[in-house]
């Protein structure tokens, strides 16, 4: 044996459902645009490199949308408008592609590309309905057509811009676009998406690359085969009033993958994915009987399976060699293989490396892959899973991740003690693999089911699809002497609704954990799945269907409130311990993965603290250190929803700052500039005092508002990242129930 160290990439490629089931639409374009940026350059970057052998896990309704991208059958909204002359587009098609047409990382794709990142400074850093609005009268027919270029151009990859003639002189004219120029960019849009497929399946035959697939509609199958399970690690939680048992489901959506993987690759898939690394001993069954040699999972998982802790240094290293080796669990009819991803590794790639020079975070990769192998007796036995997202992450690094792949490939490439297979390739050579008695049942995300389940829209979603499965079923079962071919197809379709309302993507949005610019439509699609069903067996759907599940109106009150007054020194610094002691805080939520984030660039504030006098509401800004420097340029907005409607405008400059306010008069749209004196200071922090009176609160009562932070260099960030917050006003006598507490 050579003695290297086995290293297992998984990319995982993965898109939900963005077609509407009544028109046909997509209502969202990210198919094609991870499509023509991602997908394809992912897989051929390894033509260069043929040591470096990898698996790419591909969605099977990814592939089937790219398929009606590729034969012309898909049409979204952000496409058409695109296509849409400019000098056609109505009011409300400017507000769309103002609203929308920015939706790219601003330090990576926009602001490389001179006449974009002109456009968006004409635009603004806002994106709410009034500033829109007030944009609209600064763009003329021109700027419109140029956006229109720039969006598309910016979401193709750049090595693809850089060796294809048109598209580079396209970015080497700048601007001043005409129709046929932007026609034949979006041509070579479909052209891109149609090399995707056949070049995965070419990587295939050589050898290079692995393909596996996940179930259909990317649902959770633990949770599908008993929502229950999510007791398992979530003893506490409140689950939806149906218990949702349904293996039947899991085992047709496995199937469904499988099927389409043979129809596009013509072969069987050899391993799975399971949708956001969700596991359970019921679904091993289910998964085996279609020929799935292995599965992967995180190492949260293998932890709580084994009850054994994995030790971490300081710098994130294991020292627990058991993490890197294969291991088998029992499937009912067989044994399956299972690996275990390190957490660490992949998440380093997911959100910390863009940060860092491509050489120096490659150096970093080797590095502590080679410390790996140096632990290791046999590292010929062993096999280190770095798996993640093989899309959201490229977004943040310079030039779409392609420098840092190259770096790091390269070192790979001859490197005495490191190897770069497939999961497949590495279970060939034998490996000895322990068995595991069962297996916990988890998902990638803190080895629970929380972001899907046991939240109060969650359980909302479930029980919308237990009530249609109930009435299917009811339906299919009266229908069962009919040999109407109508009804027949009426069912089939009704239960692909049904697979696709179980998709993961739709619980995604629901909750408090995660939040995007189109959770809105989500939440429509989600709830037409199931409308859909009840149409298709001639059932009216119910009234509530019609009532959005995701409520942007929600609000948060922070969970540390103060304890007493306060009366700090608004002067940009922490003048003493006392001054903020008594403070309220509201935290930053921190997300875990490659999926959990939306935004453009890093965030520029780590916490704010908050605190009242009889007088005032107090707020002080944290900077998120070391990222941030007090040095920074930036801005923000305070928007109060209640009691009065009011904004309050902050710019920072170092140590500098200003502020204004704004008051929208009652019975009227319009915002009114107004005196008010709010007293600000900005320095290592920033600190804020707003006057009870200015934003018309009063004692015992309530104030409501969210903040929008727009940093230099970064995107805009929010606070909450939907519905807004609520801070109580302390009563009359709060200082005499502080004292007796």
């Amino acid at each position: 044996m050579d003695g290297k160290l086995n290293i297992a990439f998984l990319w995982h490629m993965h898109q939900p459902l963005y077609k509407d089931p009544f028109t046909g639409e997509y209502l969202m374009p990210w198919v094609l645009y991870h499509g023509t940026k991602d997908y394809y350059d992912m897989a051929a970057i390894l033509d260069e490199f043929p040591e470096i052998h990898q698996t790419f896990n591909l969605a099977p309704c990814l592939i089937e949308q790219l398929g009606e991208y590729e034969a012309g059958l898909a049409s979204d909204r952000y496409r058409a408008l695109s296509l849409k002359q400019s000098r056609d587009l109505s009011v409300e098609d400017k507000v769309f592609i103002l609203k929308n047409f920015f939706q790219a990382n601003w330090d990576n794709m926009i602001r490389p590309i001179p006449r974009y990142d002109e456009l968006l400074r004409k635009r603004g850093p806002s994106n709410q309905d009034d500033d829109i609005n007030s944009a609209l009268r600064y763009f003329n027919e021109r700027d419109y057509r140029d956006l229109q270029v720039l969006f598309n151009l910016a979401w193709i990859d750049p090595e693809i811009r850089r060796n294809d003639g048109f598209l580079a002189s396209l970015l080497d004219k700048g601007r001043e676009y005409s129709e046929d120029e932007k026609r034949s960019l979006l041509d070579r849009q479909i052209q891109i998406i149609k090399k995707i497929l056949p070049k995965y399946a070419e990587l295939k035959e050589k050898g290079t690359i692995e393909i596996s697939i996940s179930p259909y509609y990317h649902p959770i199958l633990p949770l599908l085969c008993d929502s229950f399970s999510a007791k398992i690690a979530m003893p506490n939680a409140t689950l939806p009033v149906k218990r949702f048992q349904h293996p039947e489901d899991a085992l047709a959506q496995i199937k469904k993958g499988a099927a389409i993987y043979r129809k596009i690759f013509n072969s069987e898939p050899r391993g799975m994915w399971p949708s956001e690394g969700s596991v359970s001993s019921d679904i091993l069954p289910l998964i085996s009987g279609e020929g799935i040699r292995w599965i992967a999972s995180d190492e949260e998982i293998l932890s709580n399976t084994l009850k054994k802790e994995i030790r971490r240094d300081n710098h994130g290293n294991c020292h627990d060699p058991f993490l890197y080796r294969a291991y088998s669990v029992n499937a009912g009819n067989g044994d399956m293989a299972i690996v275990f991803r390190d957490h660490v590794l992949s998440d380093l790639i997911g959100f910390d490396y863009a940060r860092m020079s491509a050489n120096d975070a490659s150096d970093d990769l080797i590095t502590r892959l080679v410390r790996i192998h140096e632990m290791l007796e046999k590292p010929e036995d062993h096999i280190v899973s770095i798996i993640l997202d093989g899309e959201n992450a490229w977004e943040s690094f310079k030039n779409d991740g392609r420098d840092f792949l190259v770096s790091l490939y390269s070192k790979l490439s001859s490197h005495s003690k490191l190897r770069c297979l497939t999961i497949t390739e590495f279970l060939n050579k034998k490996p000895k693999m322990e068995p595991l008695p069962t297996l916990f049942a988890g998902s990638w995300i803190n080895h629970n089911f929380k972001i899907w389940i046991g939240h109060p829209e969650d359980n909302a979603a479930w029980d919308c699809i237990s009530d249609a499965r109930d009435a299917l079923v009811k339906y299919e079962e009266s229908a069962k002497s009919n040999d109407d071919k109508n009804i027949g197809n009426a069912l089939a379709g009704a239960w692909e609704e049904l697979y696709a309302a179980e998709g993961s993507d739709w619980f995604w949005w629901y909750g408090d954990e995660h939040s995007s610019m189109n959770d809105e439509l989500f939440d429509n699609l989600f709830r037409k799945h199931i409308r859909r069903i009840y149409t298709l067996i001639n059932e009216e759907p119910p009234d509530s269907l019609e009532i959005p599940i995701s409520s942007e109106s929600k609000g948060y009150r922070p969970t540390v409130a103060p304890t007493s007054y306060i009366k700090p020194t608004i002067d940009g610094e922490v003048t003493n311990y006392y001054e903020w002691l008594s403070c309220g805080r509201i935290e930053r939520i921190h997300f875990g993965s490659a999926m959990h984030t939306d935004a453009h660039g890093e965030t520029l504030i780590d916490k704010i603290v908050y605190g009242f006098s009889m007088d005032s509401l107090f707020l002080r800004f944290d900077y998120l250190s070391p990222i941030a420097s007090p040095d920074n340029d930036w801005s923000f907005t305070m928007n109060f929803l209640g009691p009065k409607a009011l904004r309050i405008y902050g710019n920072i400059k170092g140590r500098s700052s200003k502020t204004r306010v704004f008051e929208k008069t009652p019975g009227s749209d319009k915002w009114i500039e107004i005196s008010a004196s709010v007293n600000m200071a900005s320095g290592s922090v920033v600190e804020l005092e707003i006057p009870l009176k200015t934003i018309g609160a009063t004692a015992g009562g309530e104030t409501r508002f969210f903040i929008n932070i727009v940093a230099g260099e970064r995107a805009q960030e929010r606070w909450p990242v939907k519905g807004f917050i609520i801070l109580d006003v302390p009563p009359e006598d709060f200082e005499a129930q502080n004292w007796m507490v």
